[in-house]
């Protein structure tokens, strides 16, 4: 079973998280931020990726610590879950629907943290979660990962619905990209052998 603990404290956040790469989508999320702890779930039950995930957090200042800290630490997590990535596709791709709204997310854990991002919103806010930390959450998570995302908003005029199929797109092409290929199951996916990890 592939999982992994992360505790991280620093003097704006106390974050606890354990992920289970192969399992089932259970979670138990609360960041303080009743919509991101939303998006996390979503994340969580699409890629059947078990995540606990509790943060406290400076609120009292701002949202802008507990996002960013809270993907910094599951990307961590999913990081050290993965190991040296051997066995997995590697690759994953999905194009996820809500309602009006239509968003891709193309996954590659390469070992090489990039986010291509085209997406936004029309509001400040949504619930209490500042939206222009939304971008930055996805920035965060895919650095810490290792991975290539490319993640695009095609169109959509409701900014929950745009938020949720990216955070959706993304889960199900992260399910993917993680799963382990049987026909290669004992090798790493690059013809250089490696693709970073820990």
């Amino acid at each position: 079973m592939r999982s992994a603990t992360i505790s991280r404290k620093t003097a704006e956040t106390a974050i606890e998280v354990v992920v289970n790469l192969d399992g089932t989508g259970t979670y138990t999320i609360a960041t303080g931020i009743g919509f991101l702890d939303h998006m996390i779930e979503q994340l969580s039950r699409h890629s059947l990726i078990d995540i606990v995930l509790k943060v406290d957090g400076d609120l009292h200042i701002d949202q802008h610590h507990t996002t960013e800290d809270s993907a910094l630490a599951l990307g961590q997590a999913v990081a050290k879950a993965l190991g040296d990535r051997r066995g997995i596709t590697r690759y994953g791709l999905c194009y996820a629907p809500m309602d009006e709204t239509l968003s891709r997310a193309a996954i590659d854990i390469s070992g090489r943290p990039f986010l291509a991002w085209r997406s936004g919103f029309t509001q400040e806010k949504l619930g209490e979660l500042d939206t222009e930390l939304v971008e930055h959450w996805f920035q965060s998570f895919t650095g810490e990962v290792g991975m290539t995302l490319h993640l695009e908003t095609l169109y959509g005029r409701n900014n929950h619905h745009i938020c949720e199929s990216l955070f959706k797109a993304t889960a199900r092409a992260l399910r993917q990209a993680v799963e382990i290929d049987p026909r290669k199951a004992d090798q790493i996916p690059s013809t250089k052998g490696t693709l970073g990890g820990l």
